[in-house]
């Protein structure tokens, strides 16, 4: 606002508006807790299609419940989840959980960088490799350049992910220290962590992967650049540039990947062959031959040559072998028994040492061992994560408690609560306490406004043992959660598509998401309509008058009808027994609240720290009546009119001047819900025949 009138004439203001538009939050993300094959550990991600579950975690693995439950999820409707990996259970105090390597000058003889799988298991031994190469990096301290520099290439050889860090450092001074870049939750590794607390003060700078050969330099003969070096070896003459007899090496293989008996020789360029004249023509033409043996005689493997720096302003021809099963080999040249030695002529062969001969990759677990190189194989586990791993530190963020670093989630899938044993499949599995476990999980859901899936044990398998579980030994009784039976069969692609039973939770989170989609979260997530894709059968078939046996308990069935199919065919929540009347007795009332709740806590931000007087109160009516409005037209309450469909109050009645004193204004929401017609009664009446007047 001006704050004089000077000049004749017209002022503009700009008033500040009184609308805030609320925005309803999401309804029916999923979050899965339990072990995959693969992932980081404790930590929360978001997956939008099965693929993205395949690509972070894995995919299918038959001792993982939570892949099983994802994939039903998606199948059924569902459009976006997060999961967290919980690692394996280890009895004893000395495994090591995670896959380790180790290189780099460090202080009392340890290595200087400790690299760890950030995914526990033996999955990772060998198959995390991490390659040192400093391509296109300026190592020269006199012209600002970092002489500790290095790039670094973490790869998965399991599903081939790559991940690139250039650049990076020794230096802790630097804004590019290796242990902030790789560290960094955000843009740093999904593969590894390193350790760097024993990186000494005045590090040395680390041995590129690879054999790393002699510089070769160039020199000018009449305006024409010679590699004279290379030049005198292969073609007899310094500016000589067509080779004077066959130029070749020998490649020596460890004897697990190539047993053959002699050391092969290997020609690079045939006799009267033209010698390139630049290191990277060389790389390619070495490259290219190798590859060629290779591809015949050790099958899967592969080879990379590249010019690489080596010195000031020089570059020296750098080679990395990729061996199957041998993905650290120390590999070696040798001069051929006749003809040209070229590995001499590169300086990669043993004639002309190499500036460095590393391994061909760091790897992860690996139990071959180099210089400055060590692994550590993480170590077997004792069996499945048991009721702590699943649980976690709320400290630690870890097991359940990951998800409290996600905005927002609304349905919680634990399958591994329920989880059998892997030769018994009627029998809960002995490390698996599920009270234990819903009952940290359902203090989760009420802080987080979310609804826990609750699955039934393996060993419930008939009605009475149902009612028995639901009435005595579930454990959880709480609005915020329902529980389901039986368990569903469906085709396990991992066992040719034989029959397994499954946890529910996970389909359930996908036939709610498709509800919310179709009819809005206020509808009730049963009926006819919502269908069991992938169900084949169940582990008990109920009949009409077992099924009002447990319906009245709160407990949500399965039930499979003529041309239909399999459905849900209940929406109570754990307090939806008859006998206790509550509230909050239906799954659409009690998630249409935690819908309104989530949606004007975030909506109604705005306010804080706003002057608590009536223009507040005037502008928090208008904005949260206009955001009920808007449900009340799509039919998400009862009522003919909007006076009896809601009422929003804040008002001198509801804020006091003892609340605006201490900083509180108070606003008062109600509802009319919608209820399911749960009972639906026909009544037929028989008209008895009359005759006409």
């Amino acid at each position: 606002m001006s704050t004089a009138y000077t000049y004749p004439g017209v002022y503009i203001q700009e008033l500040p508006s009184p609308v805030h538009s609320i925005t309803g939050v999401a309804t029916s993300i999923a979050a899965f807790v339990g072990y995959t094959a693969r992932g980081i550990d404790n930590r929360a991600q978001a997956c939008y299609s099965f693929s993205d579950f395949q690509r972070l975690y894995g995919g299918l693995a038959s001792n993982s419940e939570v892949s099983y439950a994802v994939q039903q999820f998606f199948q059924n409707g569902g459009a976006q989840c997060y999961v967290v990996r919980t690692p394996m259970y280890y009895a004893s105090s000395s495994a090591v959980i995670y896959a380790q390597a180790g290189f780099g000058a460090g202080q009392g003889g340890k290595p200087g960088l400790l690299f760890s799988a950030l995914s526990s298991g033996v999955w990772a031994n060998g198959q995390v490799l991490l390659d040192v190469d400093v391509q296109g990096l300026n190592l020269n301290s006199g012209t600002g350049g970092d002489p500790l520099a290095f790039n670094l290439t973490v790869t998965n050889l399991v599903d081939g992910t790559k991940e690139y860090f250039s650049s990076i450092s020794l230096n802790s001074a630097q804004q590019n220290f290796v242990g902030v870049v790789v560290n960094d939750p955000d843009n740093g590794s999904q593969l590894v962590s390193v350790d760097t607390t024993n990186l000494p003060s005045s590090p040395t700078a680390l041995t590129v992967t690879g054999i790393q050969g002699q510089a070769l330099s160039y020199t000018l003969v009449s305006g024409v650049n010679y590699l004279e070096s290379v030049n005198s070896i292969l073609a007899g003459s310094a500016t000589g540039t067509t080779a004077s007899a066959a130029c070749g090496l020998t490649l020596t293989l460890p004897t697990s990947v190539y047993s053959a008996g002699t050391t092969p020789t290997i020609t690079i360029i045939g006799n009267n062959g033209l010698i390139p004249q630049t290191v990277a023509g060389l790389a390619s033409q070495l490259q290219q031959a190798l590859n060629t043996w290779l591809s015949i005689n050790v099958q899967g493997a592969s080879v990379v040559a590249s010019a690489a720096p080596n010195g000031t302003n020089t570059q020296g021809v750098r080679v990395n072998f990729l061996l199957p099963n041998d993905p650290d080999a120390i590999v070696s040249f040798g001069a051929p028994g006749s003809g040209n030695d070229i590995a001499a002529a590169l300086g990669i062969g043993s004639t002309a040492a190499p500036t460095s001969a590393s391994v061909a990759h760091y790897a992860l677990g690996s139990s071959t061992a180099g210089s400055n190189y060590t692994a550590n194989a993480a170590s077997t586990p004792t069996g499945l994560p048991q009721s702590n791993q699943l649980i976690g530190d709320p400290l630690a963020f870890s097991g359940i408690y990951a998800l409290q670093k996600v905005p927002i989630f609304n349905l919680l899938s634990i399958p591994e609560a329920a989880r059998a044993q892997a030769g018994n499949p009627n029998a809960l599995d002995s490390g698996i306490n599920p009270v234990e476990i819903y009952s940290a999980a359902i203090t989760l859901c009420d802080q987080q406004r979310a609804l826990l899936l609750i699955d039934p044990p393996p060993n419930v398998n008939t009605v009475s043992g149902a009612v028995d579980w639901k009435s005595n030994t579930i454990g959880v009784v709480d609005p915020n959660g329902a529980a389901f039976w039986p368990r569903l069969r469906l085709a396990d692609a991992l066992n040719n598509g034989n029959l397994r039973s499954f946890a529910p939770s996970g389909l359930v989170a996908g036939v709610y998401a498709k509800s919310d989609g179709q009819n809005g979260v206020w509808t009730a997530p049963a009926g006819i309509s919502a269908t069991l894709n992938g169900v084949q059968n169940m582990t008990y078939q109920m009949s009409d008058l077992e099924n009002g046996a447990l319906n009245p308990l709160g407990l949500n069935c399965f039930r499979t009808f003529p041309i239909y199919g399999p459905v849900l065919w209940g929406a109570r929540t754990l307090v939806g027994a008859d006998a206790e009347a509550s509230q909050w007795k239906y799954v659409p009332v009690r998630r249409m609240a935690l819908f309104l709740e989530s949606s004007l806590y975030q909506g109604t931000q705005w306010v804080v720290f706003q002057p608590n007087d009536e223009r507040l109160w005037a502008a928090i009516r208008l904005n949260v009546s206009s955001f009920l409005q808007t449900y009340f037209l799509k039919g998400a309450f009862q009522g003919t009119t909007p006076d009896t469909a809601y009422f929003v109050k804040c008002d001198e009645e509801t804020t006091t001047q003892t609340d605006i004193d201490n900083g509180v204004v108070n606003i008062l929401v109600g509802f009319a819900p919608l209820m399911p017609a749960e009972f639906v009664v026909i009544q037929i009446e028989q008209l008895t025949g009359q005759a006409g007047s």
